[in-house]
C-alpha cells in the first residue's frame, strides 16, 4: 500500500519517458491545478502524485513510474491478484492515463486506458493483474500531457491485494 505521505513506497520514475510524477499537496499548488485535498487525509496537507500539463510538457509527452517487481511464485496472485488505486483527472483539455502490466523482460499489457475529464473528484478504481506465465512483473502507471497548462492527473492510495 502507498498513500505517499513520506515517500513514493518503492515506485520508480521510468527512465524512458519525458518527465516526472512529481509528489506534492494542495496546500503549496495554485486552486484549480488538482484536486483540492489528498485521498487519503482528505486535507489540503495530505500528499498525492500528479503531473501537470504545462509550458513545460508538450501535449502527448509522458511521465511513467513502475511499481515494485511482483514475484509470480506466488499462485495466489496468478489467480486472483488485484491493484486498487484513486485517481483525478480534471480540466477541459486533460491529456491521457494508461496503467499496464510489465513482464520484466518489457512485455506490456494494456490494463486501462482513460482520456479526457474524469469530474472534479477522487475515482477509485480496482483492476484485475492479468494471470498466466512464471514471469515477475510491475504495473506501470502512463500520464500523457494534455493541452490545458492548467490540467493535470493525480494518484492516490495505490495498492495491490494481499495475494500479491
Amino acid at each position: 500500500h502507498c498513500n505517499f505521505e513520506f515517500d513514493l513506497c518503492g515506485w520508480k520514475q521510468d527512465e524512458n519517458d519525458d518527465f516526472d510524477w512529481n509528489l506534492r499537496t494542495s496546500s503549496t499548488t495554485k486552486m484549480g491545478t488538482g484536486p483540492a485535498t489528498d485521498h487519503t487525509l482528505q486535507e489540503p496537507s495530505g500528499h498525492y502524485i500528479f503531473i501537470k500539463s504545462s509550458f513545460l510538457q508538450l501535449p502527448g509527452q509522458k511521465a511513467r513510474i513502475s511499481s515494485p517487481v511482483l514475484s509470480r511464485r506466488s499462485k495466489n496472485c496468478k489467480v486472483c491478484g488485484s491493484i486498487f488505486f484513486y485517481y483525478h483527472m480534471y480540466g477541459a483539455h486533460i491529456g491521457s492515463l494508461i496503467v499496464y502490466q510489465r513482464t520484466v523482460v518489457k512485455n506490456e499489457k494494456i490494463l486501462l486506458n482513460l482520456t479526457g475529464n474524469q469530474e472534479n473528484s477522487w475515482q477509485r478504481r480496482a483492476l484485475t493483474l492479468a494471470g498466466g506465465g512464471d514471469e515477475d512483473f510491475q504495473v506501470v502507471f502512463e500520464g500523457i500531457a494534455g493541452k490545458g497548462p492548467k490540467d493535470g492527473i493525480a494518484l492516490d492510495d495505490l495498492t495491490f491485494s494481499k495475494e500479491c
